[in-house]
């Protein structure tokens, strides 16, 4: 069975003015199906043809010959991950044991903010800021370029996609500010809720 392009969760225009429909067009349509279209081909007729995302994931890295598949295979799972965490009208502040857990791990809400919008703005040329489930405790991680959390055991609940593709079209160089508005205006904090009761 082919590994396919999930439709984004939203109209291309939902997340305006935050970012734009160019934005996602070229996003989802462009790079996120072009990884899909590269797994496709690099797994035809392999036993990982028929393995689950997440399987292919934790089968190939790590493994030199197959640099190519965990590469597309985990930016196709990151990617489609990166939709759900947005949301039209999102941001705002989580609710129930989510944001209580978030306010024990973290000190405040805003101090959560502070050290994702950190990891995220320090993450050197591409990759992802992550917020994670290791080992019952929240944690806030940093990967490069495909890299996933799921490959060190972690789970994850929140991720921003720091790839220049994701933000340059509207924020130009300023991935901080994308970052901050990323925070405030889009999360959706109830998939984040879904992942964090899954964890548990």
């Amino acid at each position: 069975m082919a590994f396919e392009l999930p439709p984004l969760p939203y109209d291309y225009k939902d997340l305006e003015p935050h970012i734009s429909a160019e934005t996602l067009q070229f996003h989802h349509d462009k790079h996120h199906a072009s990884y899909v279209t590269n797994l496709n081909n690099l797994t035809k007729d392999s036993p990982l043809a028929d393995k689950s995302l997440e399987e292919v994931i934790k089968e190939s890295v790590n493994d030199s010959a197959k640099t190519g598949i965990f590469n597309n295979a985990a930016q196709v799972w990151n990617h489609t991950f990166y939709w759900n965490c947005m949301k039209k009208d999102g941001g705002g502040s989580p609710t129930g044991e989510l944001a209580e857990k978030i306010n024990a791990s973290f000190g405040s809400l805003d101090e959560f903010k502070k050290q994702f919008k950190e990891a995220g703005g320090t993450q050197f040329g591409s990759g992802y800021a992550w917020l994670v489930v290791d080992n019952g405790n929240l944690k806030i991680v940093k990967t490069p370029n495909a890299a996933n959390p799921i490959t060190s055991g972690h789970t994850p609940l929140l991720t921003a996609d720091v790839w220049e593709h994701a933000y340059y079209l509207d924020f130009q160089n300023r991935r901080p500010d994308y970052l901050q508005t990323f925070l405030d205006s889009l999360i959706n904090w109830e998939y984040v809720a879904e992942q964090y009761a899954k964890a548990k």
